[in-house]
């Protein structure tokens, strides 16, 4: 086999390969839009979640073993175990909040997404007196090997 042949050949099997890669690596546009409806449900679930057991419960249940929150005074917080901590304050134990994802979007590959949108926290002084709190949220989840959804970003 000449030079210029086995070139040839080389270029089109990495050719191939590289296209066979890229595919195998990227999601068909059917499959995102299943994945954007399964990302809206889990937002959805982690909301009903909340109200109805507990704000803690909600936070450390849907949060990956790396999760990180942001949160007052530039605090982050590390983990299911230290979030579910957090949200243990007694100002928590009656808290309801609604959230709807304004936009959501998935990587290429099907592993990672982020949504936004709008949410209202309603809380309850000691006095049983009503604040409510609103405000934009951004979330980014990751696919857990078992196929579930947890938020790596709150």
């Amino acid at each position: 086999m000449t030079i210029l042949l086995k070139v040839r050949v080389f270029i089109c099997v990495t050719f191939f390969l590289f296209i066979s890669f890229t595919s195998i690596a990227q999601v068909k546009s059917s499959e995102v839009a299943d994945l954007i409806e399964v990302i809206r449900k889990t937002e959805k679930q982690f909301e009903s979640d909340l109200n109805k057991v507990g704000v803690d419960f909600a936070f450390a249940k849907y949060a990956a073993p790396n999760a990180v929150i942001k949160r007052t005074n530039e605090t982050l917080i590390f983990g299911p175990a230290a979030i579910k901590q957090f949200y243990s304050d007694d100002i928590y134990k009656t808290a309801k909040a609604v959230w709807e994802p304004d936009y959501i979007d998935v990587s290429t590959d099907g592993t990672m997404a982020y949504t936004y949108g709008k949410y209202k926290w309603t809380m309850f002084d000691k006095a049983g007196k009503a604040q409510e709190y609103t405000g934009v949220f951004h979330t980014v989840w990751k696919k857990q090997p078992d196929g579930t959804w947890k938020y790596v970003w709150d």
